[in-house]
């Protein structure tokens, strides 16, 4: 019964040592520690893992209907009563500032999704 219990935890602390090594460049540990404090550690490591994969919350781009509104809010605030009063430069300034804020959020977005990618398929 004993032997057949340690058995049980032998193969499940391979199969859990190959899904950390897949999903994160966590270094084989099983040859520095013992069965029992290697088993503990991969389970720890494990779940800590899944629980921040599960309330990890992913960025999401603006959907359309949002960007639109967006735009037309900048354009009816900013724009529309730069024409009128004539003074067209400071608007300029300020959608030059906006374009380079919303570029820089989508890229690190990017760079989130693909440093979690990463992570999960062990890239």
């Amino acid at each position: 019964m004993l032997t057949l219990f340690f058995t049980k935890i032998h193969k499940t602390t391979k199969q859990i040592e190959q899904l950390t090594q897949q999903s994160h460049s966590w270094a084989c540990i099983q040859t520095k520690f013992s069965l029992k404090k290697t088993h503990a550690s991969i389970c720890m490591f494990t779940a800590a893992l899944f629980t921040i994969a599960k309330t990890w919350k992913q960025p999401k781009c603006p959907s359309t209907g949002e960007w639109i509104k967006k735009m037309c809010y900048i354009y009816t605030m900013e724009y529309y009563p730069a024409i009128k009063k004539n003074t067209i430069i400071p608007f300029a300034a300020t959608w030059m500032e906006l374009g380079t804020l919303i570029l820089s959020e989508v890229s690190q977005k990017e760079k989130d999704k693909y440093h979690m990618i990463s992570l999960i398929s062990g890239i």
